[in-house]
């Protein structure tokens, strides 16, 4: 079945196109929700209801418009994660009372000047751990413009905050991340000793 084939046959609510492109996108989608959510059971929870969310939305997907299917479904799921943790109760805050310095020379790549750890080769497993221990807003907003591009503009829209805010909170959450990657690489050596 031809990408066009399947799209319609998902809009047309057929059980056997949507298994398919739930088999075929589950890996990259699952690994977006753990990126974004504290723990395993959340993630599988945003799974569950955000391949809902995509099939009941996917009319909205536009071939012509050039952009792949595989990069419309990321983004939409992303979002719809977002939008899904911000209406967990209790879940999620952004702290607008931080305040970040405006360095012209500040960068927002992850580690420059690290010497200690290698992290262009940190496991995927302690990645995502690490990221889940952030607070809610930093491992919304590290996910969001590190990972899947956002604009600061795009994630001020989506969180409904500043610009400044969001700055404010990428900085803390590289700090915290690379804090927690080495918690988590050296609880893995002392395990293994």
């Amino acid at each position: 079945m031809s990408e066009s084939e399947l799209i319609s046959a998902c809009i047309k609510n057929d059980k056997a196109a949507q298994k398919e492109l739930f088999e075929h996108y589950y890996g990259s989608l699952a690994a977006i929700a753990l990126r974004y959510s504290k723990n395993r059971q959340q993630a599988d929870d945003i799974i569950h209801k955000g391949f809902s969310h995509l099939f009941s939305h996917l009319a909205h997907f536009d071939a012509q418009g050039g952009k792949p299917l595989k990069d419309w479904l990321k983004r939409e799921f992303a979002t719809f994660t977002v939008n899904h943790i911000k209406s967990i109760r209790g879940e999620y805050y952004v702290a607008s009372t931080v305040r970040v310095t405006d360095h012209k020379q500040s960068t927002y790549d992850l580690f420059l000047d690290s010497d200690v750890i290698d992290y262009a080769h940190v496991d995927f497993d302690t990645l995502v751990k690490s990221l889940q221990q952030l607070v809610p807003a930093q491992r919304l907003v590290f996910n969001l413009y590190v990972v899947d591009g956002f604009s600061f503009s795009e994630i001020s829209g989506l969180l409904e905050t500043s610009e400044q805010t969001i700055k404010a909170n990428l900085e803390k959450g590289r700090f915290n991340l690379q804090k927690n990657i080495e918690k988590n690489i050296k609880a893995l050596k002392n395990e293994s000793v």
